[in-house]
């Protein structure tokens, strides 16, 4: 188990770096270089909506690698989500500007970042399903976990390589050639990530299943398709709060409030790790008291901080813009901590890679693709305090509360030992 775990989260960590690595640049650099035409309002927008392209492939990438991995394992999903994912951020970083090419540059964008999503929608459910069907039921939660430490890990690396090049780097240069870096640097990732992933078995689950679903997103949608959206409507405010907090605001402070790229970088690279370091902790209360249970808190947790939040963020300090990042985020992961084993023990194992996946993602179309486009857009109508972004978040808690709250427990109850023989 900590040989495989190691492995998902080593994977998950490098997809997910070639995710967010885009989302930050989305907030820095390129709005200028491929919407040139544009105000700074309108190609910060128009940067954020190739971004939302992303998300809009997630599900689509689900359905299509979920079916491979229904039909011919956990494993072979792992592979090729990660060649997919990897050839596209490369092919990010040598993309020329709109300077150069004119118009093909941002059709190119959005065909590169597409092509990106949809290898991220296939690589969560290989990595949490194979570590999840590996594991004993009893520490499913805190097992699984460690995919989901992959996009934080993920996350400080893009930021970090952003943040340093950003520091080393006159302006200029950084425009010109060095946010292109990060994305250069996928390629040798993508390759490690396939040398951990060479030696990894298949699922013993899936191996067990004997009766394949011939195409798997056809029975999920007949059978499950409550349960798809119900999954989708609660992990939407998951997205919605991450993406605000690592993507939205990093532009709102450096553009609106004057913050320096490099602190703001700094103070949401320092939340992330500290989230990412409570994953563990989240996950075994969700294997003692329950998948639900963290769920429905996380949920209130972030219906309460919103406005909290945003005016600590409003304030442009940086230990007080922590402050209201790190709530926020130590409210989503009580939530996603246990999402990697309660989602796949939603499904039946013949479909639950598709499944899980597609309900997974479908809440990154909901919650994360329009979420920096909306925030931007409700930023600019208010003051200096936005307060019509915490309204939408707050929203999109309640509506992820009701949602949960339909969802089942499903939390293997444990086994009594026999009583001893009495003479």
């Amino acid at each position: 188990m900590p040989r495989l775990a190691a492995a998902s989260l080593a994977g998950t960590a490098i997809e997910f770096y070639d995710f967010f690595v885009y989302g930050t640049a989305a907030a820095l650099v390129l709005g200028p270089l491929f919407f040139p035409t544009f105000s700074p309002l309108a190609g910060t927008l128009a940067a954020f909506a190739t971004f939302g392209v992303g998300f809009v492939a997630r599900p689509l990438g689900a359905a299509l690698f979920g079916h491979l991995g229904d039909r011919r394992g956990r494993r072979p999903v792992l592979v090729l989500s990660l060649l997919l994912t990897g050839a596209s951020t490369v092919a990010v970083g040598c993309l020329p500007s709109y300077g150069t090419i004119g118009v093909a540059a941002p059709v190119l964008l959005l065909v590169l970042r597409f092509l990106q999503g949809l290898g991220l929608g296939g690589e969560w459910g290989g990595a949490v399903l194979l570590t999840a069907e590996h594991a004993p039921p009893g520490r499913r939660a805190l097992w699984s976990c460690f995919p989901q430490v992959g996009p934080a890990v993920g996350f400080v690396l893009a930021n970090g390589v952003m943040l340093a090049l950003s520091a080393a780097l006159p302006e200029a240069e950084f425009t010109r050639w060095g946010w292109r870096v990060p994305f250069w640097a996928a390629g040798a990732l993508a390759l490690t990530g396939l040398w951990l992933r060479s030696s990894l078995t298949e699922s013993p689950r899936f191996l067990e299943i004997e009766d394949h679903a011939r195409v798997p997103l056809v029975e999920v949608v007949r059978h499950h398709g409550r349960l798809v959206l119900l999954t989708a409507g609660a992990l939407a405010v998951g997205y919605a709060v991450f993406y605000t907090v690592t993507t939205w605001s990093l532009a709102y402070a450096t553009e609106r409030l004057g913050v320096s790229r490099t602190v703001m970088l700094t103070c949401v690279m320092a939340a992330v790790v500290v989230k990412a370091s409570l994953i563990p902790l989240m996950a075994l209360l969700g294997d003692r008291y329950g998948r639900r249970p963290m769920c429905l808190t996380g949920c209130a947790a972030c219906a309460l901080w919103m406005f909290p939040m945003i005016a600590l963020l409003a304030t442009g300090e940086p230990l007080l813009m922590f402050l209201g990042i790190l709530g926020a985020l130590l409210a989503f992961v009580t939530m996603f901590a246990v999402i990697a084993a309660y989602l796949p023990e939603l499904y039946e194992p013949r479909v639950r890679c598709t499944g899980a996946a597609v309900g997974y993602n479908l809440g990154g179309v909901l919650g994360g693709a329009l979420t920096p486009i909306i925030a931007t857009a409700l930023a600019d109508q208010g003051g200096r305090v936005p307060w019509g972004v915490g309204v939408y978040l707050t929203g999109i808690a309640l509506l992820s509360l009701g949602c949960f709250a339909l969802l089942p427990e499903t939390r293997p109850v444990p086994v009594p030992s026999a009583e001893p023989a009495t003479g």
